[in-house]
C-alpha cells in the first residue's frame, strides 16, 4: 500500500473510541510503530515545549529515545537552554506530528532526569562522532564561529582518542505524562480527537473533544 493509500485508509476509518487501547502509552506505541512501518522520515521527532519561571515558552524538535511505562525519554545537554528551563519549571509537552498520515499526538506532562546509569548506557551506544559532539557543544551558548567547535573537536579526539566518557553535563530526561491526545486527520476538518487524563487512582479518563 502507498502511503497516499495509508493515508486514505486512515482518515477515512477515523478513530473509534472503541478502538483505543485503555492504556495511552499502548495506543502511542501502536502509533509510533505504524508511522515507522510507513517509512515516514523521521518518525520519532518531536516537538518539546517548555517555560521559563515566569511562564516564557520555548519550542524544538528533538527526537524520542525511549518509550516504557514511564513516559517519553529524550536526551540533552544539561545546561542547555531546555535544561535551564525545567529546573525551573518541570512542566512540559510534547507534540508529534506525522503529516504524511495525517495524525498528531500532544502530550502533557512534567520532565525530570533520569539516572546516570541509565544515560551513560545509552551514551555508548551512540555512535562516536555523536559522543565527542556531546563533549564539544556548549549548547545554547553564544560562539564567534563554527570554527570554535572544529577546533573543539580536534582537542576532544585527541584527548579521548579511544573510548569516549559520558560528559557530567549530559543525559536524559523522562516526561512522566498526565494527559495524552490523539488527533486524527477526517474530511471537512472534522477531525477525531480522544483525549487521555490521568486519574487520581492512576487509571485513563478517555474524552473525546471537538476538532
Amino acid at each position: 500500500m502507498s502511503l497516499a493509500d495509508l493515508r486514505k485508509s486512515y482518515t477515512l476509518a477515523g478513530l473509534r473510541r472503541a478502538d483505543l487501547a485503555a492504556d495511552p502509552m499502548q495506543q502511542f506505541h501502536s502509533w509510533l510503530q505504524q508511522a515507522i512501518g510507513a517509512q515516514l522520515l523521521e518518525p520519532t521527532a518531536m516537538t518539546l515545549a517548555t517555560a521559563d519561571r515566569t511562564g516564557r515558552p520555548a519550542a524544538r524538535v528533538v527526537l524520542l529515545k525511549g518509550l516504557d511505562d514511564r513516559g517519553f525519554v529524550f536526551y540533552t545537554n544539561y545546561e542547555s537552554r531546555k535544561a535551564r528551563e525545567l529546573a525551573e519549571n518541570s512542566n512540559a509537552s510534547l507534540v508529534f506530528y506525522w503529516a504524511e498520515l495525517e495524525r498528531q499526538v500532544r502530550v502533557g506532562g512534567t520532565a525530570s532526569r533520569i539516572s546516570r546509569d541509565e544515560s551513560e548506557r545509552y551514551f555508548k551506544s551512540r555512535p562516536r562522532g555523536h559522543q565527542l559532539g556531546a563533549w564539544v557543544s556548549t549548547q545554547s551558548e553564544v560562539i564567534a564561529g563554527r570554527a570554535v567547535l572544529e577546533e573543539r573537536l580536534k582537542e576532544y579526539e585527541r584527548r579521548y582518542p579511544d573510548a569516549v566518557p559520558l560528559p557530567p553535563f549530559w543525559g536524559g530526561y523522562v516526561v512522566a505524562p498526565s494527559e495524552i491526545e490523539f488527533w486524527q486527520g477526517r474530511p471537512n476538518r472534522l477531525h477525531d480527537r480522544f483525549r487521555y487524563t490521568r486519574q487520581k487512582d492512576g487509571l485513563w479518563l478517555i474524552e473525546r473533544l471537538a476538532p
